[in-house]
């Protein structure tokens, strides 16, 4: 088992204020992986300190440094790109292929483009006024489980490149890539306390730095009701808030698409990591027409997703995180079928030969309608739900009749794809199963969050705006 006795505030490793102890539990094996520190708000307390004792000092340090900073973490990380695959696939479940590509190549990603962007970026600009843009301030990242890695990346790479300086507090369910990062941090040189971890639950620590006087930003990823909570702590002291929520992205097949081509896009952007993704495309809108066709290539598509042990060559889709994540999986399927919708692929039942660990069976739904709870609510596993429509403004009705407006897909002729593109109340649209691009912005409209992350528009939700007349 791997432990964590220390916290890291201030440029070293230090004891905690509370002796309590968190387990992280390995969703294939049902057994304790890590223990982490269960930190308290005087934790949060001394790192906030810390990072405001630093923030002078970093602010302003030339980007260039800070881009050269930046750049030998992704190295590192790079480095030691086996290593933090194998502990996120531990905590996560997610199958170690794919842990090595997705979660550390995004978490590379993020602090390379963030060391690129900043090496250029045009801090003042000249004018009828001189406008400077200048770091927020502290900013306090709370981070989600889902994506740890790529979500630190998005909120400590940016805020470090625009010389804010950072407390962490990673998810408590998946923190080990974390701890690794910021000996990786530590070991690259980042000056004492522009840089702070602190462990704990987010009751606790996450309350504690969003209500705190001294922070000046909180960066926050997770559930649209945990980001309801951040924003009104948040709102005591009027401090900058940016959140990214949760999401029911709509995937439009139009009917010139081709079908077989789209259909297994969408079952992928639907399943990957095992459905446990916010921007996960899991409203497939289909032309009423051609429903029967669709129903049956996703479920062929569905049925050649492996699930088992993430360790396991072959496997597409490992355990969920968590048993509480499983059940609440579980419990959405029984209620969609106790709603109506036909079941095309999966089911509720633990899938064949999986005992142990936190599984579920990729599952397909059909004759769903839009009132229908699996249509309207995040599930967060791998449930894909088919809805049928009449025509092109009928497909943008059900896509944007949605609290969310995190992603969404089109497929189909450029031009009409991108034509229905422009009609989707979403912040993110992929045509034709396009590559995601590392410097594009993510979030969301509506409750799917507040800002976005990553690219040029990243680096700006760090920075305040200043204009000075002359």
């Amino acid at each position: 088992m791997i432990e964590y006795p220390k916290i890291y505030i201030g440029g070293s490793w230090v004891d905690p204020v509370g002796r309590g102890r968190l387990e992280v539990v390995d969703p294939a094996t049902e057994c304790v992986y890590a223990s982490i520190p269960e930190g308290e708000a005087a934790d949060a307390d001394r790192a906030v300190s810390a990072a405001r004792k630093a923030f002078a000092g970093w602010a302003l340090v030339a980007p260039a440094e800070r881009s050269r900073l930046l750049g030998l973490a992704a190295d590192l990380i790079i480095e030691r790109r086996d290593a933090i695959a194998e502990a996120i696939t531990h905590e996560l479940g997610m199958p170690l292929k794919q842990s090595r590509s997705i979660q550390v190549g995004t978490g590379v990603a993020a602090f390379r483009t963030a060391a690129e962007l900043v090496a250029g970026f045009a801090f003042e600009q000249p004018g009828d006024s001189l406008i400077i843009r200048e770091p927020v301030g502290v900013v306090a990242a709370i981070t989600p489980w889902n994506y740890p890695l790529n979500q630190i990346g998005a909120k400590v790479a940016y805020a470090l490149a625009a010389g804010c300086t950072v407390v962490l507090k990673p998810s408590e369910v998946t923190p080990v890539s974390a701890f690794m990062l910021a000996e990786i941090l530590d070991e690259v040189g980042f000056p004492s306390g522009s840089f702070n971890l602190v462990s704990g639950l987010g009751p606790v620590v996450g309350e504690r730095l969003a209500e705190h006087p001294d922070v000046d930003m909180i960066s926050f990823t997770g559930s649209t009701a945990a980001g309801r909570r951040v924003a009104a702590v948040a709102a005591g002291t009027v401090k900058k808030v940016a959140l990214e929520l949760g999401g029911k992205s709509p995937n439009v097949i139009l009917d010139d698409a081709d079908l077989p081509a789209a259909v297994a896009a969408g079952v992928a952007a639907c399943f990957a990591n095992a459905g446990q993704t916010c921007s996960a495309l899991t409203r497939m809108l289909v032309p009423r027409g051609r429903v029967n066709e669709v129903e049956g290539l996703a479920r062929k598509e569905a049925e050649h997703y492996v699930v088992g042990d993430p360790f396991d060559e072959g496997v597409r889709i490992g355990p969920l995180v968590s048993d509480i994540q499983r059940e609440r999986v579980r419990g959405y399927i029984r209620q969609g079928i106790a709603e109506g919708a036909k079941l095309i692929s999966g089911g509720a039942e633990p899938p064949l030969g999986l005992d142990k660990g936190f599984y579920v069976q990729p599952t397909v739904f059909s004759d769903v309608t839009p009132a229908m709870t699996i249509a309207r609510e995040e599930i967060f596993g791998p449930v894909l739900v088919i809805l049928p429509y009449d025509d092109e403004d009928d497909a943008v009705r059900i896509a944007n009749d949605s609290i969310y407006g995190l992603s969404g897909g089109v497929s189909g002729s450029p031009d009409a794809a991108l034509r229905l593109a422009r009609r989707l109340r979403t912040g993110q649209v992929r045509i034709n199963n396009a590559r995601s691009v590392a410097t594009a912005p993510f979030g969301g409209y509506g409750q799917s969050g507040i800002g976005r992350e990553h690219g040029p528009f990243g680096l700006e939700e760090f920075l305040e705006v200043k204009a000075v007349l002359q």
